[in-house]
C-alpha cells in the first residue's frame, strides 16, 4: 500500500514545488511519484509543465505525448495544442484543443485558443456552439460571453451579438468593453 502513498506524496510535492516556480525541486518530485506506483498520467504532465516554463518544448511535447498514451485528458489534448500552435500548425492544434473541450467544456486554456484560433482560420461557426455549451455551465464568466459576441460580430450575426452584450452589462454595469462593442452597432 506505501507505494500508492509515496506516489500521492511525490506528486503533491511536486505540485506544491511548481507552484511556487521552484522548477527543479518540481521535477525531482514528478520524477519520484513517477518511481513509486503503478502507471499515473498526472507526474508526466507535471513534468510537460515544468519543461515548458523552461522553454524545453521539446521535452514537454514528450511529456504530454507520454501522458495521453497512458491516458488521453483534456490536459494532454491542450497541452500537445498549445505546443503546436507555437510552431504552426494551426489546423492541428484547433483539433486538439476541439477534442479538449469535448472532454472538458471547462478547460479554459482550449477555449480560449479555440477563440484565438478561429479568429485565425475563418472557423468561427464551429466554435460558437461551444462557447455557448460553456455558458451555460458558467454564465456569469463575462469574459467568454464577450468573445462569443465578438465571434457573432464576425459572422454578421449582429442581432445576437447584441442580445450576449446586452446580457453581459446586466450582469455587470462595469465591463467597459461589451459597452463599447454595443456602442458601435449603434454608430
Amino acid at each position: 500500500m506505501s507505494g500508492h502513498m509515496d506516489y500521492e506524496i511525490n506528486k503533491e510535492l511536486g505540485e506544491c514545488y511548481l507552484f511556487m516556480g521552484e522548477l527543479d525541486k518540481a521535477e525531482e518530485y514528478y520524477r519520484k511519484a513517477i518511481g513509486s506506483n503503478g502507471i499515473h498520467p498526472d507526474p508526466y504532465l507535471g513534468l510537460a509543465t515544468v519543461a515548458v516554463q523552461r522553454g524545453a518544448l521539446d521535452d514537454a511535447l514528450l511529456m504530454y505525448e507520454k501522458a495521453h498514451r497512458i491516458e488521453p485528458t483534456d490536459k494532454s489534448f491542450s497541452g500537445i495544442g498549445l505546443i503546436r500552435m507555437e510552431r504552426g500548425s494551426k489546423e492541428d492544434a484547433f483539433s486538439l484543443f476541439l477534442s479538449a473541450i469535448g472532454l472538458n467544456p471547462e478547460n479554459m486554456v482550449a477555449l480560449f485558443s479555440l477563440i484565438r484560433l478561429a479568429h485565425e482560420l475563418d472557423r468561427l461557426e464551429e466554435i460558437v456552439p461551444h462557447l455557448e455549451n460553456y455558458l451555460e455551465i458558467d454564465p456569469s464568466k463575462h469574459e467568454v460571453r464577450y468573445s462569443l459576441a465578438g465571434c457573432l460580430v464576425c459572422l454578421d450575426r449582429k442581432d445576437e451579438a447584441r442580445a450576449q452584450l446586452e446580457r453581459i452589462l446586466e450582469m455587470d454595469p462595469e465591463f467597459e468593453a461589451a459597452r463599447e462593442m454595443l456602442a458601435q452597432f449603434e454608430s
